[in-house]
Parts: C-alpha cells; structure tokens; sequence
C-alpha cells in the first residue's frame, strides 16, 4: 500500500456506528481477516484471534451483552483499557469525543438514560451484519497487545479497501466473561475487545461524527532533518 491510494484509505478510515443491513459474503471476511494477519510481529508470535460472527451467532452474542450491559453489573474486564485515573489533558479528549458523538445524535448532556441506551449500541455491535471478538493469550506481554493492535489496523484498512466500514468496540471487554462463555472459548484466550463490520450507512447522522487528531508538532520530534 504506496502513494497516494494507501493515505487515503488511512486519512479517510472512520469508526463507523451505523450500518446497512446487508450481508458481507463470507470470503469477503476470510480475505479481511487473511490480511489482517500479514501485520507485523515481533519474533513472529502473530497473538491475537479473530471470531466473527454474523446470522443467528451474532444475535445471541448481541442479546447476553445487552442483558448484562442493562443489569446493572460491574465490568468484569480482565484488563485496564484507560490510565486509572484518567490525566486530565486525556480526559479532555474523551469528553469531547462523547460530544461529538452525543451531539450528532441529539443526545443532551444530561440525558443520562438516552446516553447509556447509546452506550449499549456498543453490544448490538451498531447493529452491523458482522461482529468480531477479538482474543489474546492472557500470557502475552505488552508488546504483543501492541503487534494485534497493527493487525487490527490492518483489518480495518482491508476492510475498507472492499468498501466496508469498521468500528472497534472496547466496551466490549467489560463482559468480557459474557463474550467467552457465548463463543465457548478456553482459558488460552482473553478477550479484548469488539468489532463491527459492514456497509456504512450513509443517511446515519452518527457517521458524521469526526474527531480531532492532535497536530504534527504535539506527538512527534524530528532532529537531524534540513
């Protein structure tokens, strides 16, 4: 991926949370997932696996989530996605990040009902024809989350190569047990988070939703260069 094509796919990729329904061909996803793994690794371990789902699989998963989601129970998580606590300059960004999003959808920032049935999108994977559950060997360091993050990157820029669109979806690693027990998956996997994959849908306000990346000169140095 050179030239002009590989930056627009990566300037233009968006995280998308409305979808059409209609079905991604299941060798559209193997092709998806097959690149997704050609991203690098360190010594070669390629950690990570992908489950995807759609159909009837995907609507069960969708339903135990949203049923834990509204119970009211704590986050089972087995990891910690954010700093605890949250530095101020980076809880900025959050907050204006759920802005954005609340206010495409004309959510109100004291509507804390409306707010949390949003939230809870989260777990019907935005109603997206493909869910993805993304796993890790609980044993794995910290550089291998860093390696499947490169992979999952790759996903979504393969995605949209073919013209889909991508979510990533943390929230779902806060029922996280609810996900393993679905998929009936083993102690050698930890889950991560979420995916959702399909065609955007372009009458969606929340697909407007564009956040700010920080300028050039906030996260990078450059010494020797004329």
């Amino acid at each position: 991926m050179t030239g002009a094509g590989g930056q627009h796919l990566l300037s233009g990729r968006r995280s998308v949370r409305g979808f059409l329904p209609d079905p991604v061909p299941r060798q559209d996803v193997e092709r998806i997932l097959t690149v997704a793994r050609t991203a690098p690794s360190g010594a070669n371990l390629q950690p990570g696996r992908f489950h995807a789902l759609t159909g009837g699989p995907l609507a069960d998963l969708s339903q135990a989530l949203v049923a834990a989601a509204e119970s009211g129970r704590p986050p089972v998580a087995e990891y910690s996605y954010f700093p605890q606590p949250m530095p101020p300059d980076l809880k900025a960004k959050q907050r204006a990040a759920g802005y954005a999003l609340y206010s495409a959808l004309g959510i109100g920032r004291r509507d804390i009902a409306a707010r949390k049935a949003q939230f809870n999108e989260n777990y019907r994977f935005f109603s997206a024809p493909v869910g993805i559950v993304v796993t890790i060997r609980p044993d794995m360091g910290k550089g291998c989350f860093m390696d499947l993050g490169m992979s999952m990157m790759a996903l979504m820029i393969a995605a949209s190569d073919l013209g889909y669109a991508t979510c990533g979806i943390g929230a779902l690693a806060n029922h996280a047990d609810i996900a393993h027990a679905q998929l009936g998956l083993g102690e050698e996997e930890m889950v991560v988070c979420g995916m959702a994959l399909g065609r955007a849908d372009p009458e969606a306000p929340v697909n407007g939703v564009r956040t700010e990346r920080d300028a050039l000169s906030v996260f990078a140095t450059l010494r020797g260069f004329s």
